[in-house]
Parts: C-alpha cells; sequence; structure tokens
C-alpha cells in the first residue's frame, strides 16, 4: 500500500532561502518532505511484506490524521515503528538541509553560508586582516572534542551503525546520473537495511558495559573523524581561494587549524564503580592499539599511491642517501622494506616506515631499537616524504596523497585521544582518610577539616617526597581505587610518554585543597617527580566547577590553586614539553549541573561571569586560561547553535583553543553521517578561528546591560529555588515524569545517580533533564526567565527597551534569549498535563500544574515581547521540526503513560513479575520519544 496523503504536506510551498543568512539550519522543507515520504513509503514496504498491514496504516505520514483510536494500547510493534520513522525523519532533514547547502555554495559561493570558512574568512578581510595575517594564526587555533558515553545514548552501537549505512545508500539515491539498475539495486538496498533495522531491537535489554561504549567511541576515532580531515582542510583552501586570498600562504600542509579528541570512557570514574584501574589500562592501549592500526592502514594506502619509478623520474641524491642510510640501521627489518618495491623509492621509503610503526611487543615493553617512540617522529618522516615529492615536481602527488596522512599523524598521532581521568573530590578526600589511617595518624578525618587545616597539612606534606604508606599496602578501596588509576597512568607515560593522556579532572572542586590533594595522591604513585625548581606534576590537574555557588566561588579558588609553586612549575613544565609560547591552565566549567541547580539564566550569566574572572586571574599570574566547556546535548545541559555558542562566549576566552565535551546521542547526531559531521566540525573550526582573531583586536568593554543580565539571572534563580524547594515538589517530580523508568533503563554503564541516595541533589543533571523532556515540559530550559523579564518590563522599562535593541547585536543575550525561545517552544503543555495526571495526590497536583503552566505561558509571552513577535515567525525552524513530529509524538506519549500507570501499580502491589513484563515496553517508548525529540539528556 501506498501513501495516500500527499496533498496536504505542512509547509509545503515553503522554502527557506532567504532564511540562510538568518538560520544556521536552513534546508528545503519541500526536498525534505519528498525524502521523508519516499522513506516511510518503504519502510511501509516492509511492514507490509512482514504481515503488518495495519501497522503500516498507522506510520506518522505527514499532512494525515491520526486516529488514536485505531492504535493499540501499548504495541511494542507501533513504538518501534515510530522510533525508525522518526530516525528516518532526521536523516531526511541531515540529507536535506546537506543539499542545501551544497546548493547554495554552487549558486553564490561559499562566504554566502553563515558561519562557515567563507563568510568567517570575508568578515576578517573586511576588519583588515590580509592572508599572511590570517596563515600566521592558523596553526596556533584548535579544537578538541571530547567523547563520553554519559547515559544518554539511547541506541545501540548496531543500530547506529544500521542508521550509517542506511543514511549513505539514501544519499546515493539523490544522484540523478544513477543508471536504472543501480538505482533499483539501491532501493532494494534501502528496504533490506530497514528490514533489519526493524528486526533489530533499539534499546538495550541489559545494561551495556563498558566496552561497549568503548567500541563505539572507537568507531568514531579510527572511522568516522579521520575521513572528515580531508574534506575539512579542502573546504578551507577552496574558501581562501574563493574571498580571494594567496594559496601561498597556507601551502605548508600543517599550517591549518588543528582538530584533536579526548574521551572520558574508560577514564572516568566519578560516580562509575565500573571504571577500575584495569579498565583504565585496557583503555589506554586500545587507544593506542587504534592509532597505530590507523596509521598502518594509511601507510599501506599512501603506498599504493606513490608508486613512483625511479626510472622515470629520479628522486634527489639525498632523499636516496636517507633511506640506505635508515635501511642499513634498521638491519634485516630495513633490508626486507627496501627489496619489497625495488626501484621505487617513494615506496621503499614508506616501507621503512611501515617496519618503524610500534609493534604488539613494543607496546608492552614501550621501547626498541629504530621503532617510533613518538608520533612526532612518524611525522618528521612524511614531512621529508612530502618535500622530496615537491622536489621533483610531484606537488599535486604530495598535496593530494601526503597532506592528508600527515594530518591523520597530526591529528591522532599514536594515542587517537588523550584520556581524561575524573574522580569527585570526595572520592579524594576518602582515599587520604584512609592513607592516613593505615599510616597511623590519630586526626585522619581530612574531609572534616578546615581549609586552613587542610592546606598546612597539604603544604608541610608535598615539602617531602615520603609516601604516607608501602606501594604493596592496601589502605582501603577507595585509596585503592584512586592510587591504582594514577598508577596506571605513571606507568604508560613511563612506557610511552604523555601523548595519549589528558587530564586530571576534579569534578565538584569546592576549594582549592581539592586540587592540590591530587598531587599528594600523585605523589603516592611516583607521578609527581621532584626536579631543580622543585616538584612537578607532569599532567594537568583540572578544577571543574558545576554548580552556581561553585562558579561564583571559582577565581578564589583558582587564584589560591594558581599561586602554589607546584602549580606553577608544573604548568611551566608542561608549556615546555608541548613547545607552547606561555604556560596553559585549563578550567572545566558544567553547563549541566549549573542549570540543575539554578535554572538556564542564572546558569549561562554564571558561567559567563566565571570565564571572565578567571581569565583575570590567569593572566594575572602569566598563564593563558583553556576552558573546557562540559556541554551536554540538549538546552538546559549547554546545548545550542555552535556558531551562536561561540559567538556567546566573553572576549578572550578561547584565544584559539577551545575544547568541549560531546555527549551521548550528540555524537551520533552531529557526526554519524559524513556530511553532518564535516559541517558540524567547520562551524567549530571556522568559529573558533573567527572569534579568536577578532578578540585578538579588540578590548571588551564592560556592555551596559551586564549589570542587568546579573539581576535578570538572580530573579529567575529566586523563582526556580522557590519552585524546586516547594513542600512537595520532588513527590511531583517522580510521579508526573518518567524519572523512575528511566532510573531502570539500560541506556548507560553510569549509574543515574552519584551515590544511591533518593534526593534532587544526588540526581545527576542528565536524568532530571532527560524525564522533564519525556513530559515535554522542559522545566529547566525556561521556568523563572518569565518572572524575571516581566519584573524587568515593571520595575526597569528603560532596561526592558534595551534588552530589546540589543538582542540581535549582543551575541550572548540573543544566545540566551533564542535558547529559552527553542525551550518554551519545544513544551506541549497538554502532554504535560497528561503526565502530571499520574500525581495520585490531587492538591498536590493542582498546585504543581497551575504553577507551571502559568509561568510557561508568561515565559512565552515575554520572550515574544522580548522579539517583537510571535514564536511562529522568530523559530520557524523549530516549529517546522515539531510540527512534523507533533501527531507522533502525542500518540507515543498516551502509550507511555498508559504503560507508567500499569508498571508503577504492579509495583505498589508488589507484584514485580508482571511489572518486570512491561519493563521492556515502557522502555522501547522511552527510547522512541527520545528518537522524536532528537535528544535524551
Amino acid at each position: 500500500m501506498q501513501l495516500d496523503c500527499r496533498r496536504s504536506l505542512p509547509f509545503s510551498t515553503q522554502r527557506t532561502v532567504t532564511m540562510v543568512s538568518a538560520n544556521i539550519l536552513a534546508l528545503d522543507v519541500d526536498q525534505l518532505n519528498r525524502d521523508w515520504q519516499w522513506m516511510l513509503s518503504a519502510l511501509q514496504s516492509v511492514l507490509q511484506r512482514g504481515g503488518d498491514e495495519k501497522l503500516a496504516e498507522l506510520l506518522p505520514v505527514p499532512g494525515c490524521k491520526l486516529d488514536p483510536a485505531k492504535a493499540p494500547a501499548d504495541s511494542v510493534q507501533l513504538t518501534q515503528a515510530y522510533s525508525i520513522a522518526f530516525q528516518l525523519l532526521s536523516m531526511a532533514e541531515q540529507s536535506s538541509a546537506a543539499q542545501f547547502r551544497d546548493r547554495i555554495e554552487s549558486e553564490s559561493g561559499m562566504a554566502d553560508l553563515p558561519a562557515l570558512w567563507g563568510e568567517s574568512l570575508q568578515q576578517l578581510i573586511d576588519r583588515g586582516w590580509t592572508a599572511d595575517m590570517i596563515a600566521a594564526e592558523l596553526p596556533s587555533m584548535r579544537v578538541e572534542l571530547v567523547l563520553t558515553a554519559h547515559p544518554t545514548e539511547a541506541k545501540r552501537a548496531t543500530v547506529l551503525a544500521h542508521h550509517r549505512r542506511l543514511f549513505r545508500r539514501f544519499q546515493l539515491r539523490h544522484q540523478t546520473d544513477l543508471p536504472p539498475w543501480r538505482r533499483s539495486e539501491n532501493e532494494e538496498a534501502i528496504e533490506s537495511v530497514l528490514s533489519i533495522l526493524w528486526r533489530t531491537g533499539e534499546i538495550y535489554l541489559d545494561k551495556p558495559d563498558l566496552q561497549s561504549e568503548r567500541r563505539n567511541v572507537m568507531d568514531y576515532l579510527t572511522v568516522v573523524f579521520p575521513k572528515a580531515l580531508q574534506p575539512l582542510d579542502q573546504r578551507l583552501r577552496q574558501a581562501w581561494r574563493e574571498v580571494g586570498l594567496s594559496e601561498k600562504a597556507i601551502a605548508d600542509p600543517l599550517a591549518l587549524p588543528r582538530l584533536t579528541f579526548g574521551t572520558w570512557v574508560g577514564g572516568d570514574r566519578d560516580g562509575h564503580p565500573l571504571v577500575t584501574p584495569e579498565v583504565t589500562e585496557e583503555t589506554l592501549m586500545q587507544l593506542r592499539r587504534g592509532a597505530v592500526e590507523l596509521m598502518r592502514e594509511e601507510l599501506i594506502q599512501l603506498a599504493r599511491l606513490t608508486s613512483v619509478s625511479a626510472y622515470w623520474l629520479p628522486p634527489t641524491s639525498d632523499f636516496l642517501t636517507r633511506i640506505a642510510e635508515r635501511a642499513h640501521a634498521m638491519g634485516p627489518a630495513g633490508a626486507a622494506a627496501i627489496a619489497r618495491n625495488p626501484n621505487e623509492p617513494w615506496r621503499q621509503f614508506i616501507n621503512l616506515m611501515l617496519a618503524s610503526l610500534p609493534s604488539e611487543k613494543t607496546m608492552m615493553s614501550g621501547k626498541e631499537q629504530h621503532t617510533y617512540q613518538r608520533s612526532r617522529e612518524l611525522l618528521a618522516d612524511l614531512r621529508c616524504l612530502h618535500e622530496s615529492l615537491v622536489a621533483v615536481d610531484l606537488g599535486d602527488v604530495a598535496t593530494s596523497a601526503v597532506a592528508p596522512t600527515m594530518r591523520i599523524a597530526q591529528t591522532f598521532g599514536f594515542h587517537l585521544a588523550v584520556l581524561d581521568i575524573r574522580q569527585n573530590s570526595a572520592k579524594h578526600d576518602t582515599a587520604i582518610e584512609q592513607l592516613l589511617r593505615a599510616a597511623g595518624m590519630a586526626d585522619w578525618k581530612f574531609a572534616s577539616w578546615d581549609e586552613d587545616k587542610r592546606m598546612k597539612f597539604l603544604n608541610e606534606e608535598l615539602a617531602n617526597s615520603r609516601p604516607l604508606t608501602h606501594p604493596d599496602s592496601s589502605a582501603g578501596e577507595e585509596a585503592d581505587a584512586v592510587l591504582g588509576a594514577l598508577r596506571v597512568v605513571t606507568q604508560y607515560r613511563s612506557k610511552h610518554g604523555a601523548d595519549g593522556l589528558g587530564a586530571l579532572i576534579v569534578s565538584m572542586t569546592r576549594k582549592t585543597s581539592d586540587l592540590l590533594a591530587v598531587y599528594l595522591l600523585a605523589r603516592e604513585v611516583g607521578l609527581l617527580q621532584r626536579t631543580e625548581s622543585g616538584a612537578v606534576c607532569p599532567l594537568p590537574v583540572v578544577p571543574l566547577f558545576e554548580t552556581i555557588d561553585d562558579l561564583e566561588r571559582s577565581p578564589e579558588i583558582y587564584d589560591g590553586f594558581l599561586q602554589h609553586p607546584i602549580t606553577r612549575n608544573s604548568l611551566t613544565a608542561i608549556a615546555q614539553r608541548e613547545g607552547a609560547t606561555a604556560p596553559v591552565g585549563q578550567v572545566m566549567i558544567g553547563y549541566s549541573d549549573s542549570n540543575k541547580d539554578g535554572g538556564i539564566l542564572a546558569s549561562l550569566v554564571g558561567l559567563r561571569h566565571a570565564q571572565r574572572k578567571l581569565t583575570q586571574v590567569a593572566r594575572s599570574h602569566g598563564v593563558r586560561a583553556r576552558f573546557f566547556h562540559g556541554r551536554g546535548g540538549t538546552i538546559s545541559r549547554g546545548a545550542g547553535p555552535t556558531h551562536r555558542f561561540i559567538k556567546s562566549l566573553p572576549d578572550h576566552t578561547i584565544a584559539g583553543d577551545m575544547r568541549l565535551t560531546e555527549q551521548g546521542e550528540t555524537i551520533a547526531q552531529k557526526y554519524a553521517h559524513e556530511p553532518t559531521a564535516i559541517y558540524n566540525l567547520e562551524l567549530f573550526l571556522a568559529g573558533v578561528t573567527r572569534k579568536s582573531l577578532a578578540d585578538s583586536r579588540s578590548e571588551e568593554p564592560d556592555h551596559p546591560l551586564e549589570p542587568t543580565l546579573v539581576k535578570l539571572a538572580a530573579w529567575a534563580r529566586t523563582t526556580y529555588h522557590e519552585l524546586l524547594h516547594s513542600d512537595g515538589f520532588v513527590e511531583f517530580f517522580r510521579e508526573a515524569t518518567p524519572i523512575d523508568a528511566i532510573e531502570q533503563s539500560r541506556i548507560g554503564s553510569r549509574p543515574a545517580r552519584r551515590t544511591g541516595q533518593q534526593t534532587l541533589d544526588d540526581l545527576r543533571a542528565i536524568p532530571w533533564v532527560f524525564s522533564w523532556g519525556q513530559a515535554r515540559c522542559y522545566l529547566s530550559g525556561w521556568y523563572g526567565v518569565g518572572t524575571a523579564l516581566k519584573k524587568l518590563q515593571t520595575e526597569c522599562p528603560d532596561e526592558f527597551d534595551a534588552v530589546k535593541e540589543a538582542l540581535r547585536d549582543w551575541a550572548p543575550l540573543h544566545y540566551l534569549i533564542s535558547n529559552v525561545a527553542t525551550s518554551v517552544t519545544a513544551v506541549d503543555i497538554e502532554v504535560m498535563k497528561q503526565y502530571a495526571a499520574l500525581v495520585e495526590n490531587p492538591a498536590l497536583r493542582e498546585r504543581f500544574v497551575t504553577d507551571i503552566e502559568t509561568q510557561w505561558k508568561l515565559a512565552c509571552e515575554m520572550v515574544e515581547a522580548v522579539y517583537g513577535g510571535p514564536m511562529e515567525s522568530q523559530r520557524p525552524n523549530v516549529q517546522r521540526m515539531i510540527a512534523l513530529r507533533s501527531e507522533g509524538l502525542r500518540l507515543l506519549h498516551r502509550q507511555q503513560i498508559s504503560l507508567l500507570q500499569r508498571w508503577r501499580s504492579y509495583n505498589k502491589m508488589g507484584e514485580h513479575t508482571q511489572a518486570d513484563a512491561l519493563l521492556p515496553a515502557l522502555l522501547l517508548s522511552v527510547n522512541a520519544i527520545a528518537s522524536g525529540l532528537g535528544t535524551t539528556g
């Protein structure tokens, strides 16, 4: 049966060509609707062939009115079908956006697409930057994406692989020159993948282990990101030519911005009991093996591309001499390498490089003569190869074949991604207490000491190299876990160097002693080294400021940390090792917990002012602050359009170096498909370059509205806090959202709570945001903002008018208000009320529903007042996304509510067998709604 509702497609006559300068998510809506309908038709065919004709009729076809009466009350099959349908819609949106961008660039040029290289370079030229001036800065630009596996990824890795295959096939369908047989084969392949996807469970019925999370991250690091590097460089060079800059300025393959990667999977032990020292060691070695294998494959491919015979094109004598000397020094391995391709000197040189890669044996021992010890040695040989080809007029081969390999070696080295080690400050305190008790100290309650006493003790201990306990003894479970992880890092560094090691991150940093405590623990395992200038920690110790209060105290805490001689010595030593011109102090700031703690206004304003003050503190110590932005995948956890986020950051806080997390399902949404991955990576690289260079020529004066933002944040936070601390709110939250089901879900290996306590404080920000999103309320993304804006309008009308006037021109304000606008637009108040009907206490239910609805309406009203127009015209893309998904989502919400009601009833009656039988269907509904919304937490 074919779809028969094509006559009434929503937005069918709209195109967003005129919006390209205003909206980064521009796409051709006509094409989107055609694509999604074709995909649904293919899915419909799969269902019909499988005997699911009635299910096929219930697919969320655009323009068709769904009849809820025809839908089964809690059909697992229907939920699965909708989850797939929403994934198809997401693919259609990404594909349509990619085609739209391609068409704009073909017709108008790269500078007509906002926030990418073309426009960014043109803006710099307009501000007086020349080719040489920009080129001089490009190599110092860096973006480091840190991949994490918080419990936000609802999709299995197998399912994500099916999605990628499906997207590639779908892209092929848009090639107009496909012969009939090829088009037929492709469409059959699409239905085949859909058939497999239909019969593959989309969620983890067993909780995923760390190994599966690691495999998922490894796939991106070894397959997805390496393939994106060459197109990214080509796009920069093409944009460079189009805006009229001299290509000679960026002729060097490495004279371009750098993209690097980090990961927390296997290193983040904050509240994650499964991340043992053994897991960390396995992860480090898996990353190293993956990197070496990636380089091996690249070199093998490079050898195929450089099969130039010396008979036809003799190399320089210097190059031949280098080959001979290298082969002789390597002995039998060198002789075998050059014997493999006689009279093909460039391939012989590559064979020598292949023979010099670390083997499994050297990975364990760390040392072997004539084996590369560091990836920079490999990079130096690639540079030699590149120059040798240029010297004989094969510059085109050097550019097309060698340069991409150089970029991969520069990006991934022998480690793929640096592994951060994160632990909660409270765990460090417990570990130190166990060490003190094991050392026989009578007063061992370190956690309860005041800051003066803690600092005095730490300074006295750090003045000598004597450990508190014998390395072979056990002081206690927490001490063994913390020291075990640091011991793994120490051993890895001694064998392979520090290239694969990231930072030692202290979550919930509350005071300076929380950071110095890491030096004491590092001393216990030999990681803290004694030098002529004093003790040095070879890895950066990084504070993570998460709550609003911690952000407010952060400048004082960081000032005390930078004053310490070990910190000064360590930052200087690290800068010298990495060839940096000045010491760099990394600071991590948390968007999720600050938002959960104080709401969106207080969070973003608090983060803004903390960055400004921390930058000033670092400068006063001769240090450049490197901010590590801990952003999640939703507005309530710091997400938002990349270009607006970068523009909104305080001046001089990027300085050419941005580090940020990419979490859970966000990784798949932004990077699973090649055109989308290239687009999102370019947004980061171009945005950081443009912002950094623009900042370098300006001094940011305090904007007149800075005090107004502080005032608004305080008012909004008060309103938000009053709600969270109202009598009965926790009870309302637990009954009016599917938080209890989410806590049972198999969407990540990490527990939903840090310590297992049933309190809001203990609940992680991710399930907090996830549960409000499932109930279509998005509470922390807007609550309190309406009250604050109304108060400003009433009490300070001139300031309110100033906010309206500055909205488009002041990036921080625009980013904040646009994120709030997205959040309130995504709310479905009727669905929220349906979830709230699950609250058993009617008075409690009525009180909070009335308050939330009133606040939501006020937020909508005030945001529209700031914009000066209705939300439909101000947020058209959000409106379109919601309209396309609305009816299908409402059906899924009804199913989930029904399942929740029965599941809770069974649990209350003690009938746990029946409750457990419902759980897979309930979790699948959570997954399907997340697919429709495009986010979890």
